[in-house]
């Protein structure tokens, strides 16, 4: 059984989207070897300079408890608008319509339990495997040739001031920023009560969609399905600590992250040595080995868009 952490406890520990390994199309290598999300360094910088936004970020975690204690989740169909924020300085950085809408179409597989590996899951883990049921689509693409060959993690990228792009309209709209971001970092992601301002994911354009410019191991678009998991204020299965809390009780405790293509059934020795859930996309496993949400994670992510939820208003007709 998880651990109860208290709230201010894991806000130093959110997300954090460490390092991938190792996974397809086998002509173009990547120099990154392990999954690498800044997630959780961006939100301690946004702590540190906003004191309000710790006491924010609880008041959520009490609504979301609550909101999945009391069954008040959404019903019915939500649609995410995508508006794809392209920031390059050479060609390749400057990727297709094609591939931005192969992730796109990712994301719809992945929420939906489409993928074709979703029938991959362990017998194990069969009767929590969850259809997410929420849809994405491409509202609009732009682009904005740039001289910077890296953007880092403090969100220059999401600033016009700073030579990057203001989000568009992020109430409504999941902005998604692709430029090259650098320091092995495959992408990262604003959870929710962040400022708007700065809200939405970030993707190195290496390694976003399944085509043109993704690259081995992660060449499957399932970078961008974990930090959408973020935004959607999932935690990492591994609750960012040895053996920690991902605050959703039906995944099982992880000692620590898992990389590349774990063999199954991959043994955790926390408490019970259950079987971790390496093939969960909040674990930092390769994009071949990971294909599935949990029921509980569903939850956790629908409370978000209910009445009085941080993103009902992506809710709204």
């Amino acid at each position: 059984m998880k651990k109860i952490i208290c709230a201010v406890a894991m806000l130093a520990t959110l997300i954090s989207c460490n390092n991938e390994e190792s996974s397809n199309n086998q002509e173009s290598v990547s120099n990154v070897t392990g999954r690498g999300c800044a997630a959780n360094e961006v939100l301690e910088e946004q702590l540190k300079a906003d004191p309000g936004l710790a006491t924010k970020m609880n008041e959520i975690e009490s609504f979301t408890e609550r909101a999945i204690r009391e069954g008040r989740l959404v019903n019915g169909k939500i649609v995410i608008p995508v508006v794809v924020n392209v920031l390059y300085k050479t060609s390749a950085e400057n990727i297709s319509d094609a591939q931005i809408q192969s992730q796109i179409d990712v994301l719809n597989k992945d929420f939906n339990a489409l993928n074709s590996d979703f029938n991959q899951v362990p017998a194990a883990f069969s009767g929590v495997k969850a259809n997410v049921g929420i849809s994405f689509e491409l509202a609009q693409v732009i682009r904005k040739s740039t001289t910077k060959t890296s953007w880092g993690t403090r969100d220059a990228m999401k600033k016009t001031k700073q030579g990057g792009i203001n989000p568009t309209s992020p109430t409504t709209h999941l902005n998604l920023w692709v430029c090259t971001i650098g320091g092995g970092i495959l992408g990262y992601a604003q959870f929710p009560g962040g400022s708007s301002s700065t809200d939405g994911v970030v993707i190195d354009s290496k390694y976003l969609g399944t085509t043109g410019t993704a690259t081995y191991p992660f060449n499957l678009g399932r970078t961008a399905t974990h930090e959408v998991g973020h935004w959607m204020n999932l935690r990492h299965i591994w609750g960012d600590t040895t053996c920690g809390n991902d605050q959703v009780t039906d995944t099982p405790l992880h000692n620590t992250a898992n990389y590349g293509a774990p063999a199954y059934p991959h043994y955790s020795t926390c408490t019970g040595t259950p079987i971790e859930m390496t093939m969960n996309y909040m674990d930092y496993t390769d994009d071949r080995a990971m294909y599935m949400f949990s029921e509980g994670q569903k939850t956790r992510m629908l409370a978000v868009f209910a009445s009085g939820g941080p993103r009902n208003s992506f809710a709204q007709p």
